[in-house]
């Protein structure tokens, strides 16, 4: 059994000192050149009553602003271009895998963990540049009395351990169900190519959107939790 070929796996891009470009870069490249054409269409297109693409533009738009607002706050505007940035990549990303002779960009766990670093650099940098040494708080729980000190110091490791496995968590979580899908949809199109192919394509569709609404929920969780006032 063998998958069918991928289109831009064919083509041939090398770069000096780089070598050839892999297909899930190129699809990547896609992705980002897709999300800027049609950043540059709404631009030009603007009107005051929006219609067409400016209009389902703006409903996503408006998603991930009162997803972060809600969960963030009056700092929610501040994480916002980088949540609605991650959101509608990751979506567009993994819908490129529903198509036939395409690839999803984030069934490789390169692309994914290249999303969950600089979130957990950005959580902990907005988390020192705000509560500067105080951050200290988020990691050792409640500071009653010298007689708590074993407990915080505990409570430290765990946190400090929690907190390194989040950037393997995203990455993990968001490619294991992208390349499940993926090997899915392939296995299931050689054994009955049409009725159930479209069920599980539909199925598809969902993951794909649950997939990149987790991914940015979680973001915005981890994001809210870093410039909260520690308890």
């Amino acid at each position: 059994m063998h998958e069918p070929p991928l289109l831009l796996h064919g083509i041939n891009i090398t770069f000096p000192y780089l070598g050839k470009v892999p297909g899930d870069v190129l699809y990547a490249w896609l992705a980002m050149i897709i999300l800027l054409t049609v950043a540059v269409i709404v631009r030009l297109s603007l009107k005051s009553v929006p219609a067409g693409v400016q209009n389902f533009v703006e409903v996503i738009v408006e998603f991930f602003l009162n997803l972060v607002e809600n969960s963030i706050g009056h700092m929610g505007r501040v994480f916002f271009p980088l949540i609605a940035t991650l959101g509608m990549y990751i979506l567009l990303c993994n819908f490129l895998g529903l198509i036939p002779g395409f690839e999803a960009p984030t069934s490789n766990i390169n692309a994914t963990a290249s999303m969950a670093i600089p979130v957990f650099l950005a959580t902990h940098y907005y988390g020192l540049k705000i509560h500067k040494f105080g951050y200290i708080k988020h990691f050792v729980g409640p500071m009653r009395s010298i007689f708590t000190l074993p407990l915080m110091i505990l409570m430290f490791f765990i946190e400090f351990i929690g907190h390194l496995a989040r950037p393997l968590t995203l990455s993990v979580r968001l490619f294991g169900n992208m390349i499940a899908k993926h090997k899915i949809l392939v296995i299931l199109g050689f054994l009955t190519p049409w009725i159930i192919p479209t069920v599980i394509l539909g199925l598809g569709v969902l993951v794909s959107i649950i997939q990149a609404f987790v991914f940015v929920l979680l973001t915005t969780l981890y994001l809210a939790g870093a410039v909260e006032e520690a308890h």
